[in-house]
């Protein structure tokens, strides 16, 4: 069977710093190639995943997020996916403009969190394109939309080694905003008396804006800001970290830094907001709290939880070849003929 995958056009596959969506792309082509599938994958011209690439761009586009180049982009994807077996499509507009366009079945995952205005765009997608969540979280915040499966994002774990835990430090790491906490790890990782190295993209005018005014005052000895970090920084932060601080307060739809986390065996300290509760096992691989004062006061708890268990919990449910078998299964029912409304959302939803 062959996949076509369409990402948009503002970050390699895999990425060499920030980018979530194409850290699974990434570890969904090669899991699906691995699987005997063959993938076509549309990105940027310096992906360096062994799919079959297509570009419009060579290099990523900056700013990132900007609808006219993703717009080529999906449209330049669509004339070369012609003839696929099914369209995976990790953008927006690709499901928007072709649906029920498309020469073949369009599968969409949903990777953000649903404002107004993407519940808005996503109800119109769903009329023609099957619609993935990544977590049930992110699918309940959008009950009217007939999400067909829910698949949490998986890891290729060959790559995660277990650490020791041994740096001595708490470790933060994510885009630096409000609604990611940053400055809450600073002040949990001082008040448990800790030293925190604090890892964070930082290209976009609001988010160095939110860094001078928010972030910027707080720096001390005891605070280590390292900027955006690549695949082999990011190792090595983690690895060598007591657990990981994600106090976010925001219905983050997943949280792909968790489980990277806690496939090196580095416990996860996290509010119980968005899809955290659905990585995080209370008490077994980090600890859930609803404020600073609770997650100051279980970092000294850290030693009661086994990094082992916290690599074992991935393995069993957070790995590529999980993500990829489930994947795998909605491709075969997409592709399989089933009358003149195949490609729209009369498919019926599987649970889980």
């Amino acid at each position: 069977m062959q996949i076509g995958i369409v990402v948009a056009p503002f970050v390699p596959v895999p990425p060499v710093g920030y980018g979530g969506t194409e850290e699974v792309v990434d570890a969904l082509a090669w899991g699906l190639q691995q699987s005997g599938f063959e993938v076509r994958l549309v990105s940027v011209g310096s992906s360096t995943n062994p799919a079959s690439t297509s570009c419009w761009y060579e290099e990523p586009v900056l700013p990132m997020g900007r609808t006219e180049p993703e717009a080529v982009q999906v449209v330049h994807a669509y004339q070369e996916l012609a003839g696929v077996d099914v369209i995976h499509d990790h953008t927006i507009l690709g499901p928007l403009i072709f649906g029920g366009r498309a020469t073949c079945p369009i599968l969409t995952t949903c990777h953000g969190a649903f404002t107004p205005e993407q519940r808005l765009l996503y109800r119109q997608i769903a009329l023609t394109v099957p619609l993935v969540a990544i977590s049930q979280s992110q699918r309940r915040s959008a009950p009217e939309l007939p999400f067909l499966r829910v698949i949490p994002h998986g890891l290729d774990l060959d790559g995660f080694a277990v650490g020791p835990g041994d740096g001595g430090y708490l470790a933060y790491l994510g885009r630096m905003g409000p609604g990611k906490g940053a400055d809450r790890a600073i002040r949990i990782a001082r008040a448990a008396g800790w030293p925190l190295r604090l890892a964070s993209k930082m290209r976009e005018q609001a988010e160095r804006e939110y860094f001078d005014r928010e972030i910027a005052p707080l720096l001390a000895d005891d605070v280590e800001f390292l900027g955006e970090i690549g695949p082999d920084e990011r190792a090595r932060l983690l690895r060598g970290a007591a657990a990981l601080l994600n106090p976010i307060c925001w219905p983050e739809p997943f949280g792909l830094v968790m489980i990277e986390a806690l496939a090196f065996g580095t416990p996860v300290l996290a509010t119980p907001c968005g899809a955290a509760p659905e990585i995080v096992l209370d008490g077994r691989t980090g600890y859930l709290r609803g404020d600073e004062d609770g997650l100051a006061r279980a970092v000294a708890r850290l030693g009661e939880i086994d990094r082992a268990a916290c690599r074992v919990d991935v393995e069993r449910r957070f790995s590529m070849e999980r993500m990829v078998g489930r994947y795998a299964e909605l491709y075969a029912r997409l592709a399989r003929p089933a009358g003149p409304h195949a490609r729209g959302r009369t498919t019926t939803p599987v649970a889980g």
